[in-house]
């Protein structure tokens, strides 16, 4: 359809150049007002067209048509040089250039330019200045070279300006978007030519130009008519109408200086002629107060857009966009003025940092649209709930601040907790219906010794905010000085992990899996230990969770990974284990989580020399249960290398039976708190049963944990558990022990039971 409208427009382009030659070049004026009246007869039929294939309205086309016509017939008048012809012309083409008026306002009205009050006055100037102008260019020349007089001088005057407001009408709708299209730069350019061509003719009228300029003028009326049928037969010309809240693009250089010329060259007409009677004289002085009236206004406009654009920005730097409350700047002014107040009034402030809880699950879900509109109806709820001198503030994303500067004790701070946990009872009733949010509330009160600048305060609520996540989210936290030690303690940890590898301060202990049929050392499980610099141990329960928060554990995995299959390689190569031995090596979820990590894998087994199938990736529910399709994506690319999965700590998650299902699982290692009962709690001895015979029945690799005695081991064996570790086997050890730990297990294999062999602990075998 668009290629289509495309060649019509091509076409009928094509015979309006035709025309707008023979309107140049033709040797009589019947040829000339003959290619005239063509082009006329053209844009009449190009709007027909365009009300019927771009629906373009009744009303605007009606108004083109009146326009058109109006026109054609005053062009003909012009050519009888009579009176009353004259008249006619000059009526007619007031009529038209007040229907093209109308045709752009009802283009206009469905557009939302800004500043339109502004926009009238600097057409009005426009308007006035271009009057003016006629007045002495054209207008009163022509009535002194034909006899004008009367109706015949009024119209021609209004002629002016009424094609300068028809002008910024159209520059309006040209400037409405932000890219006009094809139809809409066309229209304006219609109107330019055809502006031109009143200008060249009226220069002739007035006797400023040869006779034979007369022939441009008609030209230019040609041209534009056929530009501007043009327009109308394109298939762009749909957007003419179309309605739009995008705001228009604001020249505001281009328009100061139209304005300041509509100003000056007025002047300067002015100064260079002199009046030719007193009706003259009149008219100027007249038109010059008008003109001056009409600035002075858009100076005062000027001013107070001004005022307002600086209140608008004032207010943009003490706000949030979003939800209006006071933003992060203005909340600390607020924290200061309550704190230097407080220690003259012996008040306590209180301050609430208020924390959506998952609240990411919103925006992914519902879209970021619908988040905004929960953090709108969050911060209305806010307001609400606090008393009037109470403050609302929100930091950025989810994050919200209430100042109570007369909360006076802990236990009236807890109470207005509990009326802010009270606003996320009930649901919000959003447009995509009705959701449930809770919130984690960190209480912060002013202390003499820790909170001395109003920055300290915020972030003593802060860590209390983190506190209540910590507790369980949807509840409350009241910050103390233990917060902040252990803020302080994470902080120096997470600083020093950084620098831990480089520091070689990680090293990988392993930690053997024994058959218990056999009393074979299978494989071995690597686990990393961290020893500072200053010799300090950090246990891994308290570093990994770091890691994992700040995004070090792929690095650090990366490197576990690489030094327990080039151990396993080495201890292969020296004979300290069976060439079919396994290393299994605990991934975490922000590692599964990493496109490259398949690729990571396959190079480790590539330098290491080991073979896929003799690594296990012991992996937990996390990642599974919060982001199922990536883990099973990734899963199934680490099995198509070879390489076996595990899932550890099997039945302390609530999903555990279903993932045994849906993903690519070779093993599944028993949690040691049910291993600890096996041997006297029937209980756990049944569930350890129930896990070993599904096990079987899925054709699953099974290996229990944490054994630490011999009836564990025993009971297990009995069970049909054919794998196991645990202090009882060995506690991980480094790997320069492990070929003594390994020979020590070998002599015990041939021991009934496993026995610990006399004289030994029988917390340890090896």
């Amino acid at each position: 359809m668009q290629r289509a409208g495309a060649l019509r427009t091509r076409w009928y382009l094509a015979v309006g150049a035709a025309l707008t030659v023979v309107a140049v070049a033709a040797p009589t004026a019947h040829q000339r007002d003959a290619a005239y009246g063509l082009a006329c007869v053209m844009l009449i039929g190009a709007t027909l067209v365009s009300k019927r294939r771009t629906h373009l309205n009744g009303p605007v086309a009606a108004a083109i048509i009146v326009a058109v016509a109006s026109l054609a017939v005053g062009h003909s008048l012009r050519g009888l040089r009579m009176q009353a012809a004259m008249f006619g012309h000059s009526a007619l083409e007031l009529v038209g250039t007040v229907a093209m008026i109308v045709a752009a306002v009802a283009v206009v009205r469905r557009r939302p330019p800004t500043r339109v009050a502004a926009t009238v006055v600097d057409a009005g100037v426009l308007a006035l200045g271009a009057w003016l102008i006629g007045w002495i260019v054209f207008v009163r020349p022509i009535a002194d070279a034909h006899g004008q007089t009367g109706a015949t001088l009024a119209v021609d005057g209004l002629l002016g300006p009424a094609t300068m407001i028809l002008l910024c009408l159209v520059a309006l709708i040209v400037f409405s978007r932000t890219k006009p299209r094809l139809a809409l730069r066309m229209l304006g350019s219609a109107l330019l030519v055809d502006v031109i061509g009143h200008t060249t003719t009226a220069l002739v009228d007035a006797g400023h130009l040869a006779t034979s300029f007369d022939r441009f003028g008609g030209a230019c009326h040609v041209a534009a008519y056929v530009i501007a049928g043009g327009a109308l037969m394109h298939w762009t010309a749909a957007e003419i109408l179309s309605p739009t809240t995008q705001p228009p693009l604001e020249r505001r250089l281009g328009r100061l200086v139209l304005t300041t010329s509509g100003l000056l060259v007025p002047v300067v007409v002015l100064a260079a002629t002199t009046p030719h009677d007193n009706a003259d004289h009149w008219v100027r002085i007249v038109s010059v107060v008008a003109i001056g009236c009409a600035t002075m206004v858009r100076v005062v406009m000027s001013g107070r857009d001004t005022t307002e654009t600086q209140d608008e920005l004032v207010r943009g730097a003490q706000t949030d966009a979003l939800t209006g409350l006071p933003n992060r700047s203005t909340l600390l002014a607020k924290i200061n003025e309550c704190m230097t107040a407080a220690w003259s009034d012996n008040r306590q402030p209180a301050l609430y940092f208020v924390d959506l809880d998952r609240f990411k699950n919103i925006n992914d879900s519902l879209g970021h649209a619908a988040g905004d509109e929960l953090l709108v109806m969050v911060a209305q709820r806010l307001r609400a709930a606090v008393p009037d001198h109470a403050t609302v503030a929100r930091l950025s994303g989810d994050e919200y601040v209430v100042l109570e500067p007369g909360a006076g004790s802990a236990a009236a701070a807890m109470a207005l907790a509990d009326r802010l946990l009270g606003v996320f009872r009930e649901p919000l009733a959003m447009s995509h219906g009705d959701v449930f949010v809770t919130a984690s509330i960190g209480i912060a009160l002013l202390s003499l010794r820790s909170s001395s600048t109003p920055e300290d305060l915020l972030r003593h609520a802060d860590t209390a905010m983190y506190r209540a996540k910590d507790a369980g989210r949807n509840c409350v936290a009241l910050y103390d000085e233990s917060m902040h030690q252990r803020v302080a303690h994470r902080l120096s940890l997470e600083t020093a992990l950084y620098r831990a590898l480089d520091r070689e301060e990680l090293r990988m202990f392993h930690q053997p899996i024994l058959d218990l049929d056999t009393g074979d050392v299978e494989g071995f499980e690597a686990l990393m230990r961290w020893r500072r610099e200053d010799g300090t141990e950090v246990s891994p329960v308290e570093f990994i969770p770091i890691a994992e928060d700040t995004g070090t554990i792929n690095a650090i995995g990366a490197w576990a990974l690489l030094e327990a299959l080039i151990q396993l390689r080495l201890w292969i190569d020296e004979g300290v284990c069976s060439s079919l031995a396994t290393m299994s090596v605990n991934v975490s979820p922000r590692q599964l989580a990493d496109p490259g990590f398949p690729a990571m894998v396959s190079e480790a087994l590539t330098r290491a020399a080991v073979s896929p199938h003799q690594l296990w990736l012991e992996v937990t529910e996390g990642i599974m249960i919060a982001e199922p399709e990536l883990a099973l994506a990734t899963l199934q690319r680490l099995r198509s290398l070879g390489v076996r999965v595990a899932l550890d700590d099997f039945g302390t998650g609530y999903s555990s039976l279903s993932l045994l299902q849906r993903f690519p699982l070779q093993r599944i290692k028993i949690d040691r708190a049910f291993v600890l009962g096996v041997a006297d709690n029937p209980n756990d001895r049944s569930l350890v049963r129930t896990i070993v015979a599904m096990g079987r029945s899925l054709d699953l690799d099974i290996v229990a944990e944490g054994v630490e005695t011999v009836q564990q081991m025993q009971v297990l064996s009995d069970l049909g558990c054919k794998k196991a570790q645990g202090y009882l086997i060995s506690r991980p050890v480094p790997a320069e022990a492990m070929r003594t730990t390994v020979a020590a297990l070998e002599r015990l294999s041939g021991v009934p039971g496993l026995r610990p062999p006399a004289g030994r602990p029988a917390t340890s075998l090896a």
